[in-house]
């Protein structure tokens, strides 16, 4: 985000809420900003604060695994803003069953992508009367 906007990492830190909601006004872009409690914003400066992740996955590959969640949604027929929130949410929660059964320090990209299916199972999110 600082280089996308010029700013320092401390910068961004000090205002996430605040510069996102500019950067996504201003470009009329959906915003997700990873970091402690992810932000989604859209255009029109909504802002969700997502509850879910921990620090074990500010690790290599775990922010593909969010893109390619985000992008299979969307060409699965759900919305731009339901498809970011639905797989930001359980992004974070797979990193959170992952953390409290191996640890925040051994978490890896593809154990993200091995608890999706059950995630998706459990119903926590009606997933399939989304896609209508």
């Amino acid at each position: 985000m600082g280089r996308l906007t010029g700013l320092t990492a401390k910068q961004v830190l000090e205002d996430r809420m605040g510069i996102s909601r500019i950067f996504s006004q201003t470009h009329q872009s959906f915003l997700v900003l990873k970091g402690y409690r992810t932000l989604i914003v859209t255009p029109q400066g909504e802002v969700f604060i997502n509850p879910t992740g921990n620090p074990g996955m500010a690790s290599g590959g775990t922010g593909d695994v969010l893109t390619g969640m985000i992008g299979g949604l969307i060409c699965q027929g759900l919305g731009i803003l339901p498809s970011l929130q639905m797989a930001v949410f359980l992004h974070g929660l797979a990193g959170d069953r992952v953390s409290a059964e191996k640890g925040e320090r051994s978490l890896v990209a593809t154990d993200l992508i091995d608890r999706i299916p059950a995630l998706l199972q459990e119903g926590l999110i009606p997933y399939q009367s989304l896609l209508g």
